[in-house]
């Protein structure tokens, strides 16, 4: 019987793989071959990066990747690319105009790559992490704030963005740079100090951020004004106001600070008695069928006497109560006042600061 030359050299990888990491055969194959989603392969075990489906997606990364270091948004890594299509990417490499920390854009991806280059050593993915750390440090302002577009984009881009984590996500993966924390250790010692650097400059930025009302410490906004730091309005549906999700986010990273100073610790506190004393109780949100609409189901908030807790997305900020605000930029009072179109496809109240109430904050006070 002929044996493939092919053949013989996949089942030699599919062996060293296995007896590398301590897997049978059939799973070796099976990591090697099994397609996946861009967010699944973001949460893989560690073995997994060594596969070659995890090398092809971090193929697709460096293509995507612009010479500037940065990424554009809404992208399915994942995907299986057509000669013709690689072509494209490397023809739009020179654009800049784009890249962004929105909508987990630049950070996930070099977390990835992180991922990828401690499971093969493959220069070529070290490099690429290191471009866009530098695209991160440079996008940065002197003020400590992240820009959701870098090269800057007039308009509301131009704001110290917190929406959907987007500054959060760059500081969480900065700080892991900084601390040397496992898979991060192959930045070198002058990126690790500007990444430190750029951790206390944006921990002066959200302390500086932090809404007062009345003279107390709430939470924070969406985004903030580059320059006065105040709340600022983004979409018409995204009015100055102070956001359930995103500042739950904040606290989350202040919470693993080490040492936190007693403004830290002040900051901390105000914003957990905020969302203690503003989470909506006796209301669940539910998911139901509704064939009068295209999508054939609605999103509705509903009585329950178990219900909650619950914080909007946006929340006045003098009453601090939710905010339901439509593509007509009109602030309403409950989320069936809006359009259907938004209420499935934007999550205006959810439970957003349950486990920091329930779990992570009194870890921390017991601590501090």
């Amino acid at each position: 019987m002929m044996i493939d030359k092919n053949d013989l050299k996949r089942g030699l990888k599919i062996a060293i793989f296995g007896i590398c990491f301590g897997i049978t055969a059939q799973q070796a194959v099976f990591a090697q071959s099994k397609e996946i989603s861009w967010g699944q392969a973001q949460q893989q075990d560690k073995e997994w990066y060594a596969s070659g489906e995890a090398q092809r997606i971090a193929d697709n990364v460096l293509l995507y990747q612009h010479n500037n270091g940065g990424w554009y948004k809404n992208i399915n890594m994942a995907d299986k690319l057509t000669s013709a299509e690689k072509d494209k990417l490397r023809a739009q490499k020179s654009e800049e105009v784009g890249t962004t920390i929105d909508n987990g854009a630049t950070h996930t991806q070099l977390n990835y790559l992180a991922k990828i280059y401690s499971a093969t050593s493959e220069e070529k993915y070290k490099n690429a992490f290191l471009d866009g750390v530098d695209y991160l440090l440079e996008a940065q302002y002197e003020n400590g704030g992240w820009p959701q577009f870098y090269p800057i984009k007039e308009g509301y881009y131009e704001h110290i963005t917190y929406n959907d984590g987007a500054m959060i996500g760059v500081m969480n993966l900065l700080r892991d740079i900084a601390k040397e924390k496992p898979g991060y250790t192959f930045v070198d010692a002058k990126r690790k100090k500007k990444a430190q650097k750029a951790i206390n400059k944006g921990l002066e930025v959200i302390l500086a951020t932090q809404v007062k009302v009345d003279g107390n410490l709430t939470i924070w906004c969406a985004q903030h004004d580059k320059d006065d730091f105040s709340p600022a309005k983004a979409r018409a549906y995204e009015l100055p106001s102070l956001s359930g999700k995103e500042s739950a986010g904040i606290v989350e990273y202040l919470l693993k600070l080490k040492k936190p100073s007693e403004e830290v610790k002040k900051s901390i506190r105000s914003a957990v008695q905020w969302f203690d004393e503003h989470k909506v109780m006796g209301e669940k949100v539910v998911w139901i069928k509704d064939t009068s609409y295209v999508e054939g189901h609605d999103r509705v908030v509903v009585q329950d006497s178990d219900g909650g807790p619950l914080w909007g997305r946006f929340n006045d900020i003098k009453t601090g109560k939710p905010i339901f605000v439509g593509r007509d930029g009109i602030i309403k009072s409950h989320l069936a006042d809006i359009e259907q179109e938004r209420r499935v496809g934007y999550n205006y109240i959810d439970n957003y600061a349950e486990e920091l109430l329930k779990r992570e904050y009194p870890e921390w006070e017991k601590k501090y």
